[in-house]
């Protein structure tokens, strides 16, 4: 299982349950990878996108035992979403927030794709520093399909940012 997220230089991923910087080539970047997997959100974060995303299977983990929408798969539980996903190609399968869902699930990752936007905007939603743990870095033999490689900066709108991937190491 990965994760995919945007981060600002805070690792703040938004503020009142949308993000705080929307980066057109991010978007892509998001499409790119998660096209043809498994895409994992909260409630939250898919009342957010409105509706399930095209070419990916879409599960939503909620608490909400009433919470149902067409296209989805809802679970409840970390345990019957395992169970959900055991059969599936797991290099496929990408968990895309929010916070909570980012918790729950970060440890069962073993990549996490970074978008860090060098901007300090006001966040109430992060994600885990992954530069302060221990058992992740960045993978500096992946190649970001939008660039060259995967420190090289981009610039959209005078905000500077990049695509990273980290690894999670087996300690």
């Amino acid at each position: 299982m990965n994760s995919i997220v945007a981060v600002n230089s805070d690792w703040g991923i938004g503020l009142g349950g949308t993000q705080s910087v929307v980066i057109p080539e991010d978007r892509r970047h998001f499409r790119t990878i998660t096209e043809g997997g498994i895409v994992i959100a909260g409630r939250k974060t898919f009342a957010e996108i409105c509706k399930p995303l095209q070419n990916r299977k879409n599960i939503v983990l909620t608490r909400n035992k009433d919470f149902w929408a067409e296209g989805i798969i809802v679970t409840h539980s970390v345990e019957q979403l395992l169970s959900i996903i055991a059969c599936e190609d797991t290099d496929r399968v990408f968990v895309i927030g929010g916070g909570e869902i980012y918790s729950l699930l970060l440890s069962f990752c073993t990549y996490s794709y970074v978008t860090k936007i060098d901007i300090a905007t006001k966040s109430d939603c992060f994600f885990p520093n992954l530069d302060l743990m221990d058992n992740w870095s960045i993978d500096r033999g992946w190649q970001a399909h939008a660039c060259g490689g995967c420190t090289e900066k981009h610039i959209f709108d005078g905000v500077e940012y990049s695509f990273l991937r980290y690894k999670k190491s087996q300690k």
